[in-house]
């Protein structure tokens, strides 16, 4: 059996202070990991529309072992730092995908 596309996501508080620098760091991080990073497919960032201080931030892999390899990376930690240094919480889930709609043409 070939290994479950994943969907990995992170609710964070962003205080509006920090929102312009979380922002920045979050394309620095986008760009690097979408031109290179192993099994990445897809991420989103996401503000709640109720809260502006709370985040959703969603990416997917081809399989949650390709995320894991990149999280353990120290280069991983370098580039999440920044963005990292702007949140007073976060909650981190991890999803095998288990169905999906197809995509509209």
């Amino acid at each position: 059996m070939s290994e479950q596309r994943a969907r990995v996501v992170f609710l964070v508080r962003v205080p509006a202070p920090r929102t312009e620098r979380f922002l920045a760091a979050y394309e620095e991080v986008r760009h690097l990991v979408a031109d290179g990073v192993p099994g990445h497919l897809v991420d989103q960032v996401c503000r709640s529309s109720t809260d502006p201080e709370q985040w959703l931030i969603t990416s997917e892999w081809a399989s949650l072992a390709d995320f894991e390899n990149w999280e353990r990376t120290p280069e991983h930690r370098d580039l999440v730092r920044p963005m990292r240094e702007c949140f007073t919480d976060a909650r981190s889930l991890r999803f095998h995908i288990h169905a999906q709609t197809p995509a509209l043409a």
